[in-house]
């Protein structure tokens, strides 16, 4: 027989850019039903979902937070400016301060809350009230937050129910008193008739969550001293009022701090004048006393002068007590771990220490600390961390602190010693000049001292009186009324967007795990083993057996015309034989072997050919079902000799062909198929017949169709498009290879051109070789008037019996 030349290599092939268009367009319903539904859906999640908004408001801050004086401000301007923006982060955690949001909350009317349920959602009617509800006694902290439902009966009684108490209704009279969840309320004014109505009783913590967690402070721009304030909640008024709120008492809460120190500074100044007081008056009486009894004169302008300095000594002695009373001031807020420390120092080298820059971080590390709190533990890293900073810090402040210290308990010391010179100088004087310029000494040291001290009252009350709020509203908030989330066009454009790419995320999928073959481009892509012709799937469902004739009972249709393409490229392989013998088999069953062989056989009888049909699949051969016949006897009887050839020869009178069926199921129908008898069978057939087709059991399942194919001139692989899986284009190769075969050929069956899973390279049969068959998968021709329709519309589905 010829040998029939096996490509070496496999197919060249490219991508096919359009072809990959138009899988993507083959399940465009895919991506239309994706899209509608995710439609859908983003239509219910904004139904069901409150919408939030978000009203802002912006401050100024003052330049001068820090309330340092003299050469401390010129010299730390330029690094207040750097630490501004830690500055602001500072201010929000005062404003973020429960004490601030509750004296906030007390602002708006929060006893009450009221709602309206829709549809699909419950709305908070604030800071509308649409009836009137009288608080008559109430525990502050000890009462339900249940939420109460009413109902409007008549035009003096309404039902109440309880969320605590769901199945049990009360009905009530407007105005009269009543008891529920250790409260007494009564409900003064009518319920409107339209809608569902419910309100519940609250406290400020109640609303604390809700005022600090929708609040979100920033700075407007880098170093800049603006600072943005937005809060954001379901309830636009709500959200306005709160914010106003918070920023107003944010800006009296600046103010009261500031004026702290200077209070303490003023009780401390009270405290020494009122002693002082005593002290002149005593002096002064003194003085007086001793001139009334004593004739001498006033000591000399020297003694005069050790008095002048003495008093001099004792103001600055004085004066250098408030200072070390400030530094204790100073040390103790630096212990508490105040947000915003007072800096009330004037005292020379106070800038040089560093300590107005220690201070400023100080404070960023603590407002940094109490941010971190929100997320993290106490116990947590990066809140040890910044413990670990702040003590460092800390350590250096307090160092400084000491050295402050200890230069003023040295100035004090030395004026303490310089005293001591001057009394002794004026211990030195007669006794009674002595006496004298004492109490001369001690009433105009007492004087002077407290006219200083009250000088110093008196500036320290001016600076109270003076002191301006840290912080200027520039933009009170306004209710907004365009909801931030959900914003239904977003909502829309992202679920429209999602639904398409989960539409073709389904086709990339559904190709991904497709594990079959559909098209001739894959088989190429598979295998060396070349393909004769390409078999179309019939359009119409087969109903019995016996209409498995297409090819001859629709002779113009394009199915019949793709059978003829296989019949014309048989007519090429072992062109040297007059009569040959075909062996048609497939992989698993199901693949089609019997459909096509009828169908090619019926093909090769029409143009005056001798040929036979012969069911070798001794197991489960269906064959004889399309001929209508009895299977009494056929292949296994005679290979059994219970039958003689001429007796299981049979004629299809209206095709024109003969043939064998199987026979009753042997209990050994591989030893059969594997004897001489069956050689001798195949021998005797091919001097009668010009072509022996023989249908042979699956390779795949059953070894029987072995000594058929080894024995065959043409060998035929059928792959059913959907049907044969990847593993199945590997077959006829391993079957050349190992019986050393080179008569094998493939043939595609039911090739019905589903673009899903169509193969998205082009084969380059430039590159190909010998060894390839022309054929068509007729795609695109069925409206041509060469065939007859086969398709049915669509409309004539339902009018099937």
């Amino acid at each position: 027989m010829d040998a029939l030349p096996v490509k070496s290599v496999l197919v060249d092939q490219q991508l096919n850019y359009w072809k990959v268009v138009k899988i993507f367009l083959s399940r465009w319903y895919w991506i239309l039903g994706c899209v509608i539904i995710s439609t859908l859906v983003a239509w219910l999640y904004i139904r069901t979902i409150p919408p939030t908004y978000t009203t802002n408001a912006s401050l100024k801050l003052d330049d001068s937070q820090s309330d340092m004086t003299g050469n401390g401000v010129a010299n730390m301007r330029s690094y207040n400016r750097y630490y501004q923006s830690n500055n602001i982060q500072t201010e929000a955690t005062v404003m973020r301060s429960q004490d601030v949001i509750n004296k906030a909350i007390t602002h708006l009317n929060y006893k009450i809350s009221y709602f309206l349920k829709g549809r699909v959602l419950t709305t908070e009617l604030y800071p509308n009230e649409p009836f009137k509800i009288e608080i008559i006694a109430q525990d502050s902290v000890n009462f339900s937050r249940a939420t109460y439902n009413v109902e409007p009966i008549d035009n003096t009684n309404f039902q109440l129910i309880s969320s605590d108490q769901p199945n049990q209704k009360q009905i009530f009279k407007y105005g009269q008193a009543i008891s529920a969840g250790n409260m007494l309320f009564s409900i003064r004014s009518r319920i409107p008739a339209k809608g569902n109505y419910s309100f519940k009783f609250n406290t400020k913590s109640d609303f604390y969550g809700r005022a600090a967690g929708g609040l979100n402070i920033f700075e407007a721009e880098k170093y800049s001293n603006i600072m943005n304030v937005t809060h954001t909640d379901f309830n636009p008024v709500f959200s306005a009022d709160i914010l106003n709120a918070i920023i107003k008492e944010y800006i009296l809460n600046d103010a009261e701090q500031k004026k702290r120190s200077s209070k303490q500074t003023i009780a401390y100044l009270d405290s020494q004048i009122e002693f002082l007081n005593r002290q002149v008056d005593q002096s002064g009486k003194n003085l007086s006393n001793y001139r009334s009894g004593s004739t001498m004169v006033d000591p000399l302008t020297d003694k005069q002068f050790n008095i002048g300095k003495l008093s001099t000594l004792q103001t600055q002695r004085t004066e250098l007590e408030f200072q070390k009373f400030s530094i204790q001031q100073l040390e103790e807020q630096v212990k508490g771990n105040q947000e915003k420390i007072r800096l009330n120092l004037d005292i020379d080298g106070v800038a040089s220490l560093g300590l107005p820059a220690l201070i400023t971080q100080l404070g960023t590390f603590i407002s940094a600390r109490e941010t971190k709190l929100n997320q993290f533990n106490a116990d947590a890293a990066p809140i040890k961390q910044i413990d670990d900073q702040i003590a460092e810090i800390k350590q250096l402040i307090y160092g400084n602190i000491r050295s402050l210290k200890n230069r003023n308990q040295k100035t004090i010391d030395l004026i303490n010693n310089e005293i001591n010179k001057v009394n002794g100088s004026l211990g030195q004087l007669p006794e009674k000049e002595n006496d004298f310029a004492k109490l001369q000494s001690n009433f105009d040291i007492n004087q002077k001292m407290f006219s200083l001290l009250f000088e110093k009252k008196l500036a320290a009350q001016i600076s109270s009186a003076a002191v301006t709020p840290g912080a200027n509203i520039i933009n009170e908030a306004q209710p907004s009324f365009n909801p931030v989330s959900p914003v239904a066009s977003q909502i829309y454009s992202s679920y429209m967007i999602g639904g398409l790419l989960v539409g073709l995320g389904m086709i990339v999928l559904a190709r991904l795990l497709n594990p079959y073959i559909y098209d001739v481009e894959t088989v190429e892509g598979l295998t060396a083993i070349p393909i004769i012709g390409v078999i179309l799937k019939f359009k119409r469902k087969i109903y019995n057996e016996t209409q498995q004739m297409l090819s001859l009972e629709k002779p113009k249709s394009i199915f019949a015309e793709s059978v003829r393409s296989v019949r014309t490229n048989l007519s090429f392989l072992a062109s040297d034989k007059d009569n040959k013998v075909i062996c048609v088999t497939s992989e698993i069953s199901g693949e089609g072997k019997s459909f096509v062989s009828l169908n090619l056989a019926g093909t090769l009888s029409i143009i005056d050919k001798k040929v036979i049909l012969i069911a070798a699949d001794l197991r489960r051969s269906k064959l004889h079902k399309a001929f209508g016949s009895e299977n009494l006897k056929g292949l296994s009887t005679y290979l059994s000799a219970q039958s003689d050839l001429d007796g299981i020869i049979n004629q299809d009178e209206n095709h024109h062909f003969d043939y064998i069926t199987s026979g009753p199921v042997p209990p050994n129908p591989s030893e059969l198929l594997h004897s001489s008898r069956m050689k001798a069978l195949i021998e005797a057939l091919r001097e009668r017949y010009e072509y022996v087709i023989i249908d042979t059991a699956p390779i795949g399942l059953v070894s029987d169709s072995i000594p058929i194919i080894k024995q065959a001139d043409i060998n035929l692989f059928i792959i059913r498009s959907g049907v044969s899986k990847f593993s199945a284009a590997s077959v006829p190769e391993r079957l050349s290879k190992e019986y050393a075969l080179n008569n094998i050929s493939i043939i595609l069956n039911s090739f019905s051109n589903e673009l899903l899973h169509s193969n998205i390279h082009t084969s380059n049969y430039t590159q190909s070789g010998s060894g390839t068959y022309y054929y068509s998968n007729y795609s695109g021709y069925g409206s041509s008037a060469y065939y007859e329709q086969e398709e049915e519309k669509w409309w004539q589905f339902w009018k099937k019996k």
